[in-house]
C-alpha cells in the first residue's frame, strides 16, 4: 500500500554558527498524510507520537545521517570517494545515564528553581559522585548528536525571557524527542512528554530536556515537585489555622490526594 507523506524540518539548524565552522545540520520529521487532497497544516499539526519517522543531517568534520523509522536509531556517514552514506553507527543506544550536561548558562539568572537546582547538582552533586562536565555548542545537531553518542542530557529549559521555551515543538522538539525514546532515553517538556504535545501552530515552541533515561528522571522529579500556586494557597490558609468547619472540614479529603512539599 502507497502512502503519501509530509516532511517538517529545520533546512539549516544552528546557522548562526556557520562563519566560525561549527557544526550545522538539518532536522526533519516525517508524518503520513490522512487524505489524498493537497496537504494542509492538519496534516502535521500532530502529536509527536504519530510520525513515522524523523532525523538530522550534521554538516561539520563529517556529513553524518542520522534516522529512526520507529525501528532504532540508526547512524549514516557520507563517503565522498563514493558519494554514497555508509551505515558506520548501526542501532545506537543513548547509555542509561551519562556524565555531561548541555545548556546555555547565559541564561541561568532566568530559569526556574527546579532547572536552577537540577545543574548545581550537576555541578556540585551531594552523593559523592564525580561532577558532570558541561558541553553547548548551541547547535542543536551538535549537542543532541553528542548526548544521544556520549549520554547526558540537553536541557532547553522556559525561563522568564521565554516562558513558552525557545525550541520549535514541530521540527526540532519532535525529531529530536522521536530519536531520544528509540536509542533508550526519554524527552520531556518540563509537564509531559515531549512527543505527547499536540501543537496548535507550525511554529510552536516548547521547553525540552532529552537525553539518557536516568538523568532526565532525575530533572523530571525536581519538576514534577513543585508545588502549584494553589497548594501553596491551601498550605498558607491551614497555616492560618481558620475556624470557618464549612471550609476546613474539606481539606483532610483534598490532602488525601496531594503530597506536600515543606
Amino acid at each position: 500500500m502507497f502512502h503519501r507523506y509530509c516532511v517538517v524540518f529545520d533546512p539549516l539548524d544552528g546557522s548562526s554558527n556557520i562563519d566560525c565552522g561549527v557544526s550545522i545540520g538539518t532536522i526533519f520529521g516525517i508524518y503520513t498524510m490522512e487524505h489524498s487532497d493537497e496537504p494542509t497544516t492538519k496534516d502535521v499539526l500532530k502529536p509527536g507520537n504519530e510520525m513515522v519517522a524523523a532525523g538530522y543531517c550534521m554538516y561539520g568534520s563529517s556529513c553524518m545521517l542520522v534516522l529512526s523509522t520507529g525501528t532504532g536509531v540508526h547512524g549514516f556517514t557520507l563517503d565522498p570517494s563514493l558519494g554514497e552514506f555508509i551505515l558506520t553507527h548501526p542501532d545506537i543506544k543513548i547509555p542509561k545515564k551519562g556524565n555531561i550536561y548541555s545548556v546555555n548558562e547565559g541564561n541561568a539568572q532566568n530559569w526556574d528553581g527546579p532547572t536552577t537546582k537540577y545543574v548545581e547538582r550537576c555541578k556540585y552533586p551531594k552523593d559523592g559522585s564525580p561532577a558532570k562536565s558541561l558541553r553547548y555548542v548551541g547547535s542543536m545537531v551538535a549537542d543532541v548528536h553528542r548526548t544521544l553518542l556520549y549520554g547526558g542530557i540537553f536541557l532547553y529549559p522556559a525561563d522568564k525571557k521565554s516562558p513558552n521555551g525557545k525550541l520549535r515543538v514541530l521540527y526540532e522538539v519532535f525529531p529530536m524527542a522521536f530519536l531520544m525514546e528509540q536509542a533508550g532515553g526519554q524527552a520531556f517538556t518540563g509537564k509531559k512528554r515531549a512527543l505527547d504535545l499536540v501543537p496548535k501552530k507550525i511554529h510552536e515552541r516548547s521547553p525540552i530536556f532529552l537525553g539518557s533515561y536516568d538523568d532526565v528522571e532525575e530533572i523530571k522529579a525536581l519538576l514534577e515537585g513543585q508545588i502549584p500556586e494553589s497548594i501553596g494557597l491551601l498550605k498558607t490558609l491551614i497555616a492560618l489555622n481558620l475556624s470557618n468547619n464549612a471550609f476546613t472540614g474539606h481539606i483532610p479529603m483534598f490532602l488525601e490526594n496531594v503530597q506536600l512539599e515543606t
